[in-house]
């Protein structure tokens, strides 16, 4: 655990380099190079040789795709309360992204031309989701219903398969209930750099989307360009704002959740005026602990990742959330509070609003992606949305009089840059007759 106090003057320099030390390994970018490099050259057999080494599990050629047969069966079997709650995600999550669609639009400009967009879905999709030994069922939801809901014509899914070489049945049943019937047994690096380039068994995409590991973003990253990429979600984040008002168990509760994701560089930041409530809420987190599943692993978190920061007051408790542009940000306040909160932290990826809002709501069923920006990078970017799922065109449309009207301009420009073949392009047409 790491203390910090907004009356530090050195405070954000302090954050900014603790912030910025797990920024970059160049292992990983050398590890994932290699990696991007060798299924760009060998193709299947670079997916096969790379699952042995870094999942255990042997595969043939044949055992890359998963069968149609495999998802179907996998959403017969299912738990009647589990899919209960796997579509009831879906509807949410479906409903709250179908009023996010941008909306195709015609205008006339001032020189009397006529303007607009139009929207397209993207030709083809690829999808990480992570599996293995913790199986994302909601990141397919997360992922794959907004592709769906923006049209999207082909959906290739990649993930990692179990020791045991396996799929986890309550993953896959997600994916037939979302209507998916492409689906990879590969996950890591090799799973980004076969969607980016293909191989025999797996076409390349257009766009790569979903969360993943330090050595899944590398590879997002080492690509991009020859593939769209979303964004680059990292290890989980929340941030806990919370006053006098709070009830300690729960704000111990919400640390505990967001760092027992388990990549262990997790970070989770408590934030208060009120130091009493920070030391209860450690109390708590030392009781609480102790009923987890995976308590050894949340105490490795803890250790490094949890940052108790003592506010000085309302102004500075907003600069501190602002600078460190939270994943998830938990308002555990009083009502009055949080719309004036909510409207000056303007870096966050989601926020969640009052005492009766933890964040697990929005891991699974409220209806926005749970895909977010991390690393500080709710600053300049937002989480996953329908429109990342389409592309976008500017239309412009002009007949003779609004060339006329635009000829003085173009002219003006053409001049100023020197660019004589710009200017001609538009002259011309209106020495032309009218015919």
């Amino acid at each position: 655990m790491k203390r910090f106090s907004c009356d530090d003057p050195e405070l954000f320099a302090k954050l900014g380099a603790e912030l910025a030390a797990a920024a970059r390994d160049l292992e990983v970018e050398h590890a994932v190079s290699e990696i991007v490099g060798s299924v760009q050259e060998q193709g299947d057999s670079a997916l096969i040789a790379l699952t042995a080494r870094f999942d255990g599990v042997t595969l043939s050629p044949s055992d890359i795709r998963l069968s149609g047969d495999e998802l179907q069966s996998a959403a017969e079997t299912l738990d009647p309360e589990n899919r209960c709650a796997i579509e009831e995600s879906i509807s949410s999550v479906r409903q709250f992204h179908d009023n996010c669609r941008p909306r195709d639009w015609k205008a006339i400009n001032s020189q009397g031309g006529q303007v607009g967009e139009c929207h397209y879905p993207l030709r083809r999709v690829g999808i990480y989701v992570p599996g293995g030994k913790v199986p994302l069922v909601s990141t397919v939801i997360m992922t794959v219903t907004l592709a769906k809901a923006a049209g999207v014509d082909e959906i290739a899914v990649t993930t990692p398969p179990q020791s045991n070489g396996t799929v986890s049945p309550a993953l896959l049943a997600a994916l037939s209930l979302c209507e998916i019937n492409e689906v990879y047994k590969v996950g890591g690096a090799q799973a980004i750099a076969a969607l980016a380039h293909g191989t025999s068994t797996i076409k390349a995409v257009d766009k790569i989307f979903g969360p993943g590991n330090a050595y899944v973003n590398e590879a997002k990253r080492q690509v991009f360009g020859i593939v769209g990429i979303d964004l680059l979600p990292g290890p989980s984040e929340v941030m806990v704002i919370a006053d006098e008002t709070a009830d300690p168990s729960c704000v111990a509760a919400a640390l505990l959740a967001q760092a027992e994701h388990g990549s262990g560089k997790e970070k989770v930041f408590l934030v208060s005026e009120n130091s009493s409530l920070i030391e209860r809420s450690l109390q708590e987190i030392e009781r609480q602990i102790e009923t987890l599943t995976h308590r050894d692993a949340i105490r490795g978190i803890l250790q490094s990742g949890l940052y108790c920061i003592q506010g000085g007051d309302e102004e500075s408790i907003v600069k501190v959330a602002n600078f460190i542009a939270p994943e998830h940000l938990e308002l555990q306040v009083v009502d009055e509070k949080i719309d004036r909160l909510t409207s000056l932290i303007t870096t966050a990826g989601a926020i969640f609003q009052g005492h009766l809002t933890p964040t697990v709501l929005g891991d699974f069923a409220a209806g926005p992606s749970h895909v977010l920006p991390t690393g500080r990078a709710s600053r300049f970017s937002s989480g996953l949305r329908l429109s990342d799922f389409l592309r976008r065109s500017s239309i412009v449309r002009y007949d003779r009089n609004a060339l006329r009207n635009a000829e003085a301009i173009i002219s003006s420009f053409s001049a100023m840059e020197n660019l004589d073949a710009h200017g001609r392009s538009l002259s011309m047409r209106l020495e032309k007759p009218e015919d």
